[in-house]
């Protein structure tokens, strides 16, 4: 299972949220793969990498699909292990942005799932932070995911922009990656206390669209596990937020047996 976290607008809590889901995958003994496609390397650095002149980095990895190369390396030589047991690290760079025009002038987006693909033989799930907008590297995560969730911050100008991302999302799925499944809008960062976040939710329900049950809620911890770099599966396991993300984990894991059958 390879899915992909994406959100045209940036804040909403995708990196947190795949880095959690993905600590929590391997925290349940799944051998699990983490890409961090965003230039920023939110991701990466929550999971302890710092990039260093020479580490190869998933630029890398796409850069040497352009020209010619007597051997390319295999998409293992650019995974990193990371502290946790079966949690490996696949990092950004900001290389990332230098070689984007390069990729998408030869039509290189295939190339990441061809890389993840071959990935799978090793990993039982992968998890794709991805930028925040639809670009090259954006539309290369969904057209090699199996699966992709949506990150809801319960801000009006998210629900205002939510059906143009879902029609974005339709129009990727039928041109490029038909068995793409749209596992459901994660809303984050919701305050039961408070009226609009209540109101947004109801409204998108309202709507038919796919809101996972699991509501995940704003909490300090979650700043703290970000400058701690350590997951809160193993920063503060007993914490509230730590269980809704455990339960958004399980919940997506049902899921996707569902779609899938």
């Amino acid at each position: 299972m390879k899915r992909a976290v994406f959100n045209q607008k940036g804040g909403v809590g995708k990196s947190s949220i795949s880095v959690n889901l993905a600590a929590v995958s391997a925290q349940r003994g799944l051998k699990t793969l983490l890409v961090d496609l965003d230039v920023q390397g939110n991701s990466s650095h929550y999971l302890g990498f710092d990039e260093q002149e020479g580490a190869p980095t998933v630029a890398d990895l796409l850069k040497q699909t352009v020209g010619w190369l007597s051997r390319p390396q295999s998409a293992a030589e650019f995974v990193y292990d990371t502290q946790w047991d079966n949690l490996c690290l696949l990092p950004a760079s900001q290389a990332l942005s230098q070689i984007e025009r390069d990729l998408e002038s030869r039509y290189k987006i295939f190339k990441l799932r061809e890389a993840l693909d071959e990935l799978m033989d090793e990993f039982d799930r992968i998890y794709i932070d991805t930028p925040p907008n639809l670009n090259f590297y954006a539309k290369s995560a969904l057209i090699a995911a199996d699966s992709v969730i949506i990150p809801f911050d319960c801000d009006s100008f998210s629900a205002q922009a939510i059906h143009r991302l879902l029609d974005n999302v339709l129009e990727l799925k039928n041109d490029h990656n038909p068995a793409l499944m749209l596992e459901g809008i994660v809303v984050n960062q919701f305050n039961p206390q408070a009226k609009l976040p209540r109101e947004l939710v109801a409204a998108l329900k309202a709507q038919d669209l796919p809101v996972l049950e699991t509501l995940l809620t704003s909490s300090v911890k979650m700043r703290e596990s970000h400058q701690l770099q350590r997951p809160l599966i193993d920063f503060a396991a007993n914490h509230k937020l730590t269980g809704q993300l455990v339960t958004l984990f399980e919940e997506l894991e049902a899921k996707s047996l569902v779609l899938s059958n």
